[in-house]
């Protein structure tokens, strides 16, 4: 288990220790999609899905995601998130929606999983709003592409 951080000596799961790392202005920012029938996207695209707005209502599950981070991953550290934005792009040649999601914070720890889950809860939502018209939607291509600060410095995806 050697340079896993969230496992000690035996192997068992613990969340990592932080404090002693210095405080630093954090940023990351993920992306991902969803992909779906050429007729769910029109749908979304001319605004008449059943349920509403699926992108705004996307936008804002995705903030509250990010926010609820430690809530849903075990080890993650509860952080005064000091910035959340969640943008859903129409991509006809999907056909479907890329989100990309930045979070920001000053703390000890980085924010990279507070951007995976806007990413994910905002596919997620985005499929619960439209599945009644196409349920063989799929949300892929989740990852980090950008991530900064502390230690390890500055992460860019290729």
């Amino acid at each position: 288990m050697s340079g896993l951080t969230h496992f000690d000596a035996e192997g068992n799961a613990r969340m990592v220790d932080v404090s002693d790392k210095a405080v630093t202005a954090r940023v990351a920012v993920a992306e991902g999609h969803i992909r779906m029938a050429p007729e769910t996207y029109a749908l979304i695209d001319e605004g008449r899905a059943k349920k509403g707005d699926v992108i705004g209502v996307a936008q804002l599950a995705g903030i509250m995601g990010a926010k609820k981070t430690p809530d849903l991953i075990p080890l993650c550290h509860p952080l005064p998130v000091t910035k959340v934005s969640v943008e859903l792009t129409r991509d006809p040649d999907l056909p479907g929606l890329r989100i990309t999601a930045t979070v920001k914070t000053t703390g000890q720890t980085g924010v990279e999983m507070e951007a995976l889950t806007a990413v994910s809860t905002a596919a997620l939502t985005v499929y619960d709003m439209v599945k009644a018209a196409d349920k063989s939607m799929q949300i892929g291509g989740i990852r980090v592409v950008l991530k900064d600060g502390g230690k390890s410095g500055r992460y860019e995806a290729e």
